[in-house]
């Protein structure tokens, strides 16, 4: 499986963002799916995860209620849409795929995107 993230870019405090990840090689309809972001500096966090069908989601609590995870099997996509977006937000937001049900770990996932980077200005 190959994943690649798209859609980060310079948003300003408060601002929305829409991230992308398409999956080839393989369908990704067998794998729980997450997003994960690092900071400069910082180690990897858990950001948000959802089971193969989509009906449960999970959320770190300091994106939730702001960060919606979504996904499309047809369309072999995971997306993360992120609204009122605050300055410790950026990071380099990166998509994975996974056996486990709503991992939090990375450890949990098999294969990852390149990551897309994100920035949130004040």
């Amino acid at each position: 499986v190959q994943l690649q993230a798209s859609g980060g870019g310079l948003v300003q405090t408060g601002g929305s963002l829409r991230l992308s990840c398409a999956g080839s090689g393989r369908t990704l309809r067998n794998y729980g799916l997450g997003w994960f972001r690092q900071a400069p500096g910082k180690e990897r966090e858990f950001v948000a995860t959802i089971n193969w069908s989509g009906g449960s989601t999970y959320y770190a609590d300091s994106v939730k209620g702001r960060f919606t995870i979504s996904r499309d099997n047809a369309k072999n996509t995971v997306d993360l849409q992120m609204s009122s977006l605050k300055a410790e937000d950026t990071a380099v937001y990166s998509c994975a795929a996974g056996r486990a049900y709503l991992g939090t770990d990375p450890g949990d996932y098999i294969y990852w995107g390149q990551g897309t980077l994100v920035t949130v200005s004040s």
